[in-house]
């Protein structure tokens, strides 16, 4: 059984800021980037921290389970291709 992994990437300027991680650590990885915003030192800055976070966020949000397909192997589809579908409740199309 292998776990996937996956992979964050920012680069400013000659800096690469590189996150790996699993869907165990995530948590662990949103905690990561506010401490790297936080640390004066690093040219990592809160926007960036929002902006990674959100796309963390978003990767869980966007891959719903499909029968016996793991969770991670599920395309998401793009906010234009989600908003072609409607959804049907009781038979009719809203």
């Amino acid at each position: 059984m292998s776990k996937e992994i996956n992979v964050l990437a920012l680069v400013k300027g000659e800096e690469r800021y590189i996150f790996l991680y699993d869907d165990a650590n995530r948590t662990e990885t949103l905690r990561m980037l506010g401490r790297y915003a936080a640390d004066p030192q690093l040219s990592f800055s809160w926007y960036d921290a929002a902006v990674l976070s959100k796309k963390i966020r978003e990767a869980t949000v966007a891959t719903p389970a499909v029968a016996g397909q793991p969770l991670a192997h599920v395309p998401a589809l793009s906010p234009r291709l989600q908003s072609r579908f409607s959804l049907r409740t009781n038979g009719e199309t809203k």
